[in-house]
């Protein structure tokens, strides 16, 4: 499964499937529905990969029945310089989000190795791909060019690496697109290697296809045609019988229709030559857009006759003008012209086309043209001066903890008619993860400093030091008519470089450079601060427990043990005011890689640690200090005696509005209860606990809270326990209590300063009635024990599900499923509570009841310190660490202790098909049993190399996967946790000089990207088990 959790397939996936590519982006354009050429497509945010063909099928070029020898033999010239482009966007920049997809493109210069294929292939930010030609040899592509506006880009081979076949160039010739002309599309189609779909040129006015808020070209004509092309035909060839390129495949319809969209080859063209002749592609824009309209809808416009006619006489052909569209406030034209103005000359030229508009424009940057538009009817002449297209369309991109910004882009201000200017959030993720979107944000201010630009932005960031929390300010692009704020906790020390990626159009890479070290963090101060008093009718003593909680924010800056989200909040309830212990819910703090802050009365933040993690009873134990602390926190007073069932509580619960609400209320049942494991990527699961409901329906809606008596002291803890994904793809959350006296024995060793090192038996339990019992060989003397040891509850424990352990255990010690447990060192066990003894033990002298027999066993115990991630490792994009507990619940064989728990969108393990849940084997046959061996063996692979890796699925399907390892964009990092360090963790990382170096980012961001479900829970009452 993926970071977004989706169903787990059984066997083995292609890394590249049509179904999982990025869903085609589409715009309603009355009566029709567009597609970005497919983008050859899975922008799904996480990409993991969908049934399908396990090799990839070559099939020979498909031609059309119907096609003559002619068209056979020109084919058969063509194919030899079409490619197969099979890329990554690394990181979300601009309007790309980070993917791995594929498209098609082909050769136009066979001696320099240029390949020409669409812009929102090569993309707007970080690129690295390759090539395979028709005879399928490889090739590294790098790219060379992508345009501003229009949907094209060029990328560079190096020709000498194609050894087996010539090479050889498909001519540009735009002057033969003619409408009713017989063209085929030649390109790699629904992900097959090569297909060729045939069509007929239908119009060649057709403004530019509007694909709704990424990407789209515009201020160009689209040919239109009808060919069906569809996913991974981006950057195909429209050719003639004559085998030359007529037109660039850039879209198509997504409602089923055989339309597709083609891009005109002039400006490529231009490009091309340019580039050949060593020459700066200059590219001019008055930051205005316009749009083709017909001569009837322009003289509703104010068209005067005296004009129309002497447009017609002069162009005959020509059925309509261009006409303003938008015009950027703030830009050249602003103020000069206005929408809805009807362009007929430019620089005393009559002008009717796109085409020669660029050409104007690209040959005046830095100088000025003379436009005559006609307004209303009347003349209107104006002089604008020709800006840089290049100089507004982002070429860098600062990352700084954990989140990437630069400004903002001239096709992100053109498709909602803003100003340009203003700094943009491209990866929105740790501190400046912003709720509701996770794209589209602008930073108005950073501690109430402003930041119009990226330059200002950048030095007022500097100058924040680690762990400050400070205001920030925000729009979002959709709604700039309001204005956003939040207080973030800055993190620059899991995120402590910040850096800048520079385009460098000479190697086709982004370089990557330190401009900041952090600020060390402040020294926290002691604050003042009082509590709220709940305004209640009666429970007085009851309802001052509200000075026994504290909020507690968790941050993850690494998706570790399946953990779907990157920020979680709850209540906690301190127990020992005068150290500062807290215990919480794991559901809200799940694993000790983490940033915790406790907000005190609601008025003071205050950092705190982890001390303790319960292995399988869904709380956590956190420590803050208590000296920073001026607040009448009181330690909350826990029950020693269980609740039982029918006793009359109070209710205190804090709501999704952070609120405390409290009702009088019954208990209406106490029972074991199995929490649903999430079968799609295992995470963290409290499991052989007694889970206690209330006759309110306050429980539901809130995921922390106690049960207190009427003199104030606390009869259970109210918890959120994680749960399985829903078919929704949402994260269900399940809202139980938890009697407190289980606590006591691990809450009274943290109090005496020690680390409690339980040891637990490696099995799930389930209840099983009496008659179900006798069925299953119990003899009627145990029965009676039953029913006289637990009255309430005649019941008896039998093994569900036996954990997959590292460590062996001797067949006969073991338990297996199905087995009943009778007693454990003499005790009989009626009670969950009862199997609690474990933690004491290295072995419990076990009866049970096994196939209708009673027998003994010696069941040995397993420390719980081994079920915690202490070392992680970030791989080619992948989180990689030993299987966590959930995995070993869940799973019945362990192939290797390297599991991938999960990955980054864009990077090789994308690309490759190393999908979370896989175990790694072996590294180029050698086996990889830990990490230690894991490590070894990648580290001595060079960079931008092919190795093997065997693999297994989740589901015991071993495969063999071939990725090509990228230090550049996805550097090797290491994780090991040490108590001695600041953060509790060491950091060794095998970055390049110049590359990305922090592998985090954007790692998070695969899991609250949809990534169906994201920060948002769907949360439940469990009611029986």
């Amino acid at each position: 499964m993926d970071l977004n959790d989706e169903m787990r397939h059984k066997r083995k996936k292609s890394p590249i499937i049509v179904k999982d590519r990025p869903a085609k982006i589409f715009k309603p354009e009355s009566p029709s529905i567009l597609t970005n050429g497919d983008l050859s497509p899975n922008i799904a945010k996480n990409g993991f990969m969908s049934d399908g063909m396990e090799e990839e099928i070559v099939q020979n070029p498909v031609v059309a029945p119907a096609d003559t020898a002619e068209w056979q033999a020109t084919i058969e010239q063509v194919v030899r310089n079409v490619v197969s482009i099979h890329f990554c966007q690394t990181c979300s920049f601009d309007t790309d989000a980070a993917v791995s997809s594929e498209a098609t493109g082909f050769v136009v210069d066979a001696k320099r190795g240029y390949i020409l294929t669409n812009r929102h292939v090569v993309g707007a930010g970080p690129f690295w791909g390759y090539c395979i030609f028709d005879n399928h040899e490889e090739c590294d592509v790098y790219p060379v060019y992508r345009d501003p506006v229009h949907d094209f880009g060029i990328l560079r081979f190096d020709p000498k690496r194609i050894k087996y076949m010539p090479i050889a160039e498909l001519a540009l010739r735009p002057d033969l697109a003619k409408v009713g002309a017989e063209i085929r599309v030649v390109g790699n189609d629904a992900g097959e290697k090569l297909s060729i779909l045939s069509g007929v040129i239908s119009r060649l006015d057709r403004n530019a296809p509007e694909y709704g808020e990424g990407y789209s070209d515009f201020n160009t004509n689209y040919i239109q045609a009808a060919a069906a092309a569809s996913g991974g035909s981006s950057g195909s060839p429209v050719v003639n019988i004559h085998g030359h390129a007529v037109a660039l495949q850039a879209g198509g319809r997504s409602d089923g229709a055989a339309t597709d969209y083609f891009l005109p080859l002039d400006r490529p063209l231009r490009v091309l030559k340019c580039i050949q002749q060593g020459k700066p592609v200059t590219r001019g824009t008055i930051q205005t857009q316009w749009i083709m309209k017909p001569f009837d809808e322009c003289r509703r416009l104010g068209l005067s006759a005296e004009h129309e006619a002497a447009i017609r006489k002069g162009f005959p052909k020509e059925t309509g003008l261009l006409v303003a569209e938008t015009v950027l406030p703030l830009g050249p034209a602003y103020d000069k012209l206005e929408e809805g103005d009807v362009l007929i000359k430019v620089n005393g030229e009559i002008l009717t086309q796109f085409v020669r508009l660029d050409d104007i424009l690209d040959s005046r940057v830095g100088g000025e043209v003379k436009i005559l538009v006609q307004r209303g009817g009347r003349d209107v002449k104006v002089k604008v001066n020709v800006g840089d297209l290049h100089a507004i369309t982002p070429d860098r991109f600062v990352s700084v903890s954990g989140a990437s910004f630069h400004d903002l882009s001239y096709q992100q201000a053109r498709l909602y008619a803003i100003p340009l200017k203003g700094v943009y959030v491209c990866e929105a993720a740790g501190s400046y993860r912003f709720e509701s979107s996770e794209s589209g944000w602008l930073i108005d201010s950073v501690d109430q400093k402003k930041t119009p630009d990226l330059n200002t932005f950048i030095e007022v960031v500097k100058g924040i030091p680690d762990r400050a929390r400070v205001v920030v300010t925000y729009q979002h692009l959709q709604d700039l008519h309001s204005i956003h704020t939040s207080i973030i906790h800055v993190d620059r020390h899991w995120h402590p470089k910040m850096r800048m990626a520079i385009r460098n159009d000479q190697t086709g890479l982004w370089d990557f450079q330190t401009i900041g070290e952090p600020l060390p963090a402040q020294k926290p101060i002691r604050c003042k601060a009082e509590f709220a008093r709940l305004e209640t009718i009666g429970h007085e003593a009851a309802t001052d427990v509200v000075r026994s909680f504290v909020r507690v924010s968790c941050t993850l800056p690494l998706k570790l043990d399946g953990f779907p989200r990157t920020r979680r909040t709850g209540y906690g309830l301190v127990i020992n005011a005068e150290q500062g212990l807290v215990v919480v819910s794991r559901a809200t703090v799940p694993f000790d890689m983490c940033d915790i802050s406790c907000t005190v009365a609601d008025s003071m933040i205050v950092d705190a640690k982890v001390r303790f993690l319960h292995p399988i009873a869904n709380y956590a134990v956190i420590q803050y200090d208590a000296s920073l602390v001026d607040a009448p926190v009181k330690s909350a007073k826990l029950a020693t005696e269980p609740i039982k069932q029918g006793a009359s509580t109070i209710f205190i619960g804090w709501n999704q509005n952070l609120r405390a609400v409290v009702a009088s209320t019954t208990v209406t049942d106490i029972t074991t209860v199995a929490i649903p494991s999430n079968q799609a990527a295992p995470r963290y699961r409290a499991i052989n606990l007694d889970a206690i409901t209330v006759d309110t329906g306050l429980s539901g809606q809130c995921g922390s809270g106690v049960l207190v008596a009427e003199d104030g002291t606390v009869q259970a803890l109210w918890l959120s326990y994680m749960g399985e994904r829903s078919s929704s793809g949402k994260d269900v959350d399940y809202h139980l209590g938890l009697a407190t006296p289980v606590l006591l024995p691990v809450l009274d060793q943290i109090e005496k300063g020690l680390t409690p090192k339980l040891r637990i038996l490696n099995i799930e339990t389930n209840i099983i009635q009496m008659s179900q019992a006798r069925i299953m060989g119990v003899p009627d003397d145990w029965v009676a024990k039953v029913a006289a040891a637990n009255p309430s509850h005649h019941q008896l424990f039998m093994v569900r599900k036996v954990d997959c352990t590292i460590r062996s255990v001797k067949d006969d010690n073991a338990f297996k499923q199905g087995d009943i447990i009778l007693t454990l060192n003499e005790k009989l066990i009626t009670r969950v509570s009862e199997l609690d003894m474990m933690y004491d033990h290295e072995y419990l002298d076990a009866l049970i009841v096994r196939n209708k027999e009673i027998i003994t066993l010696k069941a040995y115990t397993i420390p719980t310190e081994d079920l915690e991630t202490d070392r992680a490792v970030i791989f080619c994009g992948a989180v990689i660490h030993r299987p966590h507990h959930a995995v070993r619940q869940q799973i019945s064989k362990l192939h290797s202790e390297v599991y991938v728990s999960a990955r980054t969108r864009g990077s090789p393990s994308d690309q490759y098909g190393l999908a979370p849940t896989n175990f790694v084997i072996a590294v180029n046959d050698s086996p990889t049993p830990t990490l230690t061996e894991f490590l070894a063996a990648v580290n001595v692979i060079p960079d931008n190399t092919y190795f093997r890796l065997r693999v297994s699925t989740f589901d015991n399907v071993p495969w063999v996967a071939t990725m090509k390892k990228n230090e550049h964009y996805f550097p090797t990092v290491e994780y090991i946790k040490d108590a001695t360090e600041p953060n509790g963790w060491k950091v060794r990382t095998w970055a390049e000089e110049n590359g990305v170096m922090d592998a985090a980012r954007g790692i998070m961001d695969e899991a609250g990207v949809v990534e169906g479900g994201g920060d948002e829970a769907v949360e439940k009452v469990l009611g029986k088990r």
